[in-house]
């Protein structure tokens, strides 16, 4: 495997090329211990100061041509990828399904923004930080959850955690004074693209949750939730109240309505099978009449007998 140069870094520190020198001897010696990707999902995955890579053999970063032809099963591939993943969805866990099968032999690091960088740079979450780590390691592309992720990577960081490559959808994003915070990762060969599940993001599911405020406060309140935990006005309590129970008038009229209806068709479904009953016993009946009367019945034989 080739062997990162001393002098091989970009001017954050990141290497950016690898020399074709064959490792030393010592370095052979040293097996990898790496943790290996989840092999079972009957347990979460786990976090990463509670699973840190101790592994001694030095950590050669891959190029991509080389992930892409697989590695030994004790040297998995460590992908990188980062996110606020408020309020997972589909979309998220098709990004991790991306960077997770994008090499063979990968093992899945995905690190997630505490609640304080994420206010401070992006905006006001739904779910807090420690239901956002847990809704992570339930994630079956999932090895590893790092807590508190750094908004930028650093080299110390991408050091520490030994990843090989981050991944992302490709698209610049610009935050914290930067035009693209990813921008030293790609120039530094390290960065891998993933493809964003168009229709789905979480500023969509927000935006159909206000614009639909109404109908989901009075379903709550229906539920049983107090105004005060749904942070609504004493008016705007009452006035969702009387709709619930204008709604409950409309849906009882609608249910009488619907009975009638079937009364009405039952008796219709009688009417006929009665008319049908009487229509075929008259028949049976002017028959046996005929038969007995009529011109050549039974009683006009009689009578000329007589």
């Amino acid at each position: 495997m080739p062997v990162l140069t001393t002098d091989a870094e970009s001017e954050t520190g990141i290497p950016k090329s690898f020399s074709n020198e064959p490792p030393s001897e010592t370095m052979e010696e040293i097996e990898h211990t790496c943790p290996q990707p989840r092999l079972t999902l009957t347990a979460p995955a786990p976090f990463a100061d509670e699973t840190s890579c101790h592994c001694q053999a030095p950590h050669e970063r891959l190029t991509i041509a080389q992930a892409r032809l697989g590695t030994p099963v004790d040297r998995p591939v460590r992908v990188y990828a980062d996110g606020i993943f408020d309020l997972f969805h589909s979309g998220h866990a098709r990004a991790l399904m991306q960077a997770k099968t994008l090499f063979p032999n990968s093992y899945l690091l995905v690190g997630v923004c505490s609640d304080d960088l994420t206010h401070k740079f992006k905006g006001f979450t739904v779910m807090n930080e420690a239901e956002r780590y847990e809704a992570l390691r339930h994630c079956r592309y999932v090895d590893e959850v790092i807590r508190d992720a750094p908004w930028t990577l650093t080299p110390e960081f991408l050091e520490k955690h030994k990843i090989d490559f981050v991944a992302h959808d490709d698209i610049p994003y610009s935050s914290a004074g930067s035009d693209d915070v990813y921008k030293h990762i790609k120039e530094a060969g390290m960065f891998v693209p993933t493809q964003r599940t168009e229709g789905i993001s979480t500023s969509d599911i927000i935006t159909r949750i206000v614009r639909d405020y109404d109908v989901y406060a009075r379903r709550n309140l229906q539920r049983g939730y107090t105004a005060k935990e749904l942070n609504v006005s004493f008016i705007n309590e009452k006035k969702y109240r009387f709709q619930n129970q204008v709604d409950k008038m409309k849906e009882k009229v609608k249910n009488v309505e619907e009975r009638s209806k079937e009364f009405v068709n039952r008796v219709e479904e009688k009417s006929h099978d009665l008319i049908q009953k009487w229509e075929e016993k008259s028949r049976e009946f002017i028959g046996n009449f005929l038969e007995l009367f009529g011109p050549d019945g039974a009683w006009a034989q009689f009578q000329a007998t007589q």
